[in-house]
C-alpha cells in the first residue's frame, strides 16, 4: 500500500500543556478522500496543523510520504510542505496581494514567471466562481468569496496532498456542495484529500471514508453520544 500518511500513536500538546491529540493512530493510502467528522474543539484543526508540520508532535510516529516526519531538516521540511495544499479556517490571505496575486503566491514562490502562470491563475479563479475578483483585495471579499480564493490558492500546483479545514463553514449550502464536487473533482486527478468538517449535510452527501474526533481522539465509528440525565 502507498500510504500519503501514516501516524501511530501521535500525541501533541501546546507549549508543555495537556494533550490536545491523543493517541492518533491511522493511516491514508494515496489517491484516497478522507473526511475527519467531529464538534468545534474535537481536534481537528490540532491534527490538520501538525500534519502539515506546522506543530511538532509531542511523542508518536508521523510519517508523510513514506518519511519520518521527525527526522526531516528545515529544508526537507520545507520541501514537503510544497507538497501539500492547505486551506485553513482563518484563510491567510494577503491583504496588499489582490486576489490573483495571492491564488499565484505558490506558483511565484516555486520560481515561476507570470507569463508562464497567468493563464493557469486565471482559469482557476474562474473555476471557484472568482474570474470577475482578479483583481481584488480580499478584504472586499464576502467570506464565502475569500474562502474560495484560499482553496484556489491551495490548489492552483495540483498538489499531492490536499487537507481542509471546515472549508464549507462560510459558504451557504449550495456553494458548499461546490465546494466539495472540485475537492473531489481533485481527488480523481490523484490529489489524496483530507478535509475536517462538522456538517452531517456534506459527509452524508458524499459517499467517502469518514473518521471521528472527539476530545483529541481518533475513531472509526462515531462515539456515542453522553447524555446528562
Amino acid at each position: 500500500m502507498d500510504l500519503v500518511i501514516q501516524c501511530e500513536r501521535l500525541g501533541m500538546r501546546y507549549s508543555g500543556g495537556p494533550e490536545v491529540l491523543r493517541d492518533i493512530s491511522f493511516r491514508v493510502s494515496r489517491g484516497a478522500f478522507q473526511f475527519i467528522k467531529g464538534p468545534s474543539g474535537a481536534g481537528k484543526s490540532s491534527l490538520l496543523r501538525t500534519l502539515v508540520l506546522a506543530h511538532r508532535p509531542s511523542r508518536g510516529v508521523l510519517r508523510l510520504f513514506g518519511q519520518d516526519a521527525g527526522r526531516l531538516s528545515r529544508a526537507d521540511q520545507a520541501r514537503m510542505r510544497r507538497r501539500i495544499g492547505v486551506v485553513f479556517q482563518d484563510f491567510r490571505l494577503l491583504d496588499h496581494l489582490t486576489v490573483a496575486d495571492n491564488v499565484a503566491l505558490p506558483l511565484h514562490l516555486a520560481g515561476g514567471k507570470p507569463a508562464q502562470y497567468r493563464e493557469h491563475v486565471r482559469d482557476m479563479l474562474r473555476w471557484v466562481g472568482l474570474g470577475h475578483k482578479l483583481d481584488a483585495l480580499p478584504s472586499t471579499l464576502s467570506g464565502g468569496e475569500q474562502q474560495r480564493a484560499a482553496i484556489a490558492r491551495a490548489v492552483i500546483n495540483r498538489p499531492d496532498l490536499l487537507m481542509a479545514d471546515e472549508p464549507t463553514a462560510n459558504v451557504d449550502e449550495q456553494s458548499a456542495r461546490r465546494l466539495v464536487h472540485l475537492f473531489d473533482e481533485l481527488n480523481r486527478l490523484g490529489t489524496t484529500v483530507i478535509i475536517a468538517t462538522h456538517s452531517d449535510a456534506i459527509v452524508r452527501r458524499f459517499d467517502r471514508a469518514v473518521l471521528y474526533m472527539e476530545g483529541g481522539q481518533l475513531f472509526d465509528a462515531a462515539p456515542p453520544v453522553t447524555r446528562i440525565a
